[in-house]
């Protein structure tokens, strides 16, 4: 790498981490100031407060913003470089667009990989402490007939192809409940049933409790019967699997996503579709970073009356139009009948695909100097 890589990879960094640093100080500011009361009713000291909730709440939102900040701070440091004539210089010297594009593809690449990392492993986690909080001293406690309560009633899902599962209600808070049933068929004909008052979660043998379970099984000519007053049981659903909920996606690490997922399509779930856009998301969304990294190189490279802030409002508006894809994408493979794949990728591929237009243009130019001054 030469000097001049080191020197626009550097400006594109620095200006970066400047920017999403900044950022992050006013949004914690404002937060703050909006939720003072809270923090003092709950009388916890500044250090838990900051390790519980701010450990979380930093993650979530840098990474919500990150591929905007990224797309701002390549517009702002190009745009400054074309205001003073440096990259006029850079291309008269007999340096190729392309090649001129050479250190913001690494630092592209570079935050996307650090962006892929923290959507796998950290934000997740910083989604579930952050959210744990907020139930635990923001929102406070939940009446039990209010939707976003802790305590969800009559629950019916599959737990495989043949193996269907009852609750009248469960708590997912002490992880117990009562009035469960598991009915198995064969050949469209009840072979298995299982009734019980009350179950609970096993922490230590990591299996259900169920107390004054019955259980019948079927065969063509008679019928058994088995009563136990405590019965220990392995089901494939889990206490996190029961609490239903549309941000428990977003709590998961990557591997554990992907095994829900695979649970979730085994007994049909409707929530699959939501939960395989947030899985290709994690994917899609670090590769945004690269795109938008060289269609804020290539749109600002080239020296404008408005100079910089001309280029910011055009960045800016990028950002809104391919935010404004991302959701209507979202919503039509929730809603519609779109897959989820193509509604985490389609915004980078149509970004993309326009990107390259004005690439090509640039790179076809031969002298950078006339392409900039014309």
């Amino acid at each position: 790498m030469k000097k001049i890589d080191r020197y626009i990879l550097t400006k594109y960094l620095t200006t970066f981490f400047f920017c999403i640093i900044l950022l992050t100080a006013i949004v914690v500011i404002v937060d703050i100031s909006e939720k003072t009361d809270n923090f003092v009713k709950s009388k916890l000291p500044v250090s838990q407060i900051i390790t519980d909730y701010y450990f979380g709440f930093i993650p979530r939102i840098d990474a919500m913003l990150f591929p905007l900040f990224v797309f701002i701070a390549v517009i702002f440091f190009t745009s400054k470089m074309a205001g003073r004539s440096e990259i006029v210089a850079i291309l008269s010297s007999g340096v190729s667009y392309r090649r001129f594009l050479l250190p913001y593809i690494v630092g592209g690449v570079l935050l996307s990989a650090l962006l892929w990392l923290g959507y796998q492993y950290v934000v997740p986690k910083a989604n579930l402490k952050w959210s744990n909080f907020e139930a635990k001293y923001i929102d406070g406690p939940v009446a039990p007939e209010s939707n976003n309560s802790n305590v969800k009633q009559k629950m019916y899902f599959k737990t495989d192809s043949n193996t269907y599962v009852g609750i009248t209600r469960y708590d997912t808070t002490l992880k117990s409940g009562y009035g469960i049933f598991v009915q198995r068929f064969e050949n469209n004909k009840l072979v298995y049933n299982l009734r019980s008052e009350q179950f609970s979660w096993d922490s230590i043998a990591a299996k259900w409790k169920l107390s004054n379970a019955v259980e019948r099984r079927f065969d063509s000519i008679s019928e058994r019967i088995a009563r136990s007053p405590e019965l220990l049981i392995s089901y494939n659903f889990k206490p996190r699997d029961l609490r239903k909920d549309e941000y428990l996606k977003d709590q998961l690490p990557t591997p554990e996503l992907d095994e829900f997922i695979e649970l979730e399509r085994s007994r049909g779930s409707e929530m699959l579709n939501m939960l395989l856009v947030e899985r290709y998301n994690r994917d899609a969304i670090p590769v945004s970073v690269l795109i938008l990294t060289i269609i804020g190189a290539v749109l600002s490279s080239r020296k404008t009356r408005g100079g910089s802030g001309a280029h910011l409002a055009f960045g800016v508006l990028i950002s809104m139009l391919y935010i404004l894809f991302s959701r209507f994408s979202l919503v039509f493979a929730t809603k519609g009948s779109f897959t989820p794949f193509l509604a985490a990728w389609t915004p980078n591929i149509f970004f993309g695909v326009t990107g390259f237009f004005p690439l090509q243009k640039s790179a076809q130019v031969n002298s950078g100097a006339l392409y900039l001054l014309n």
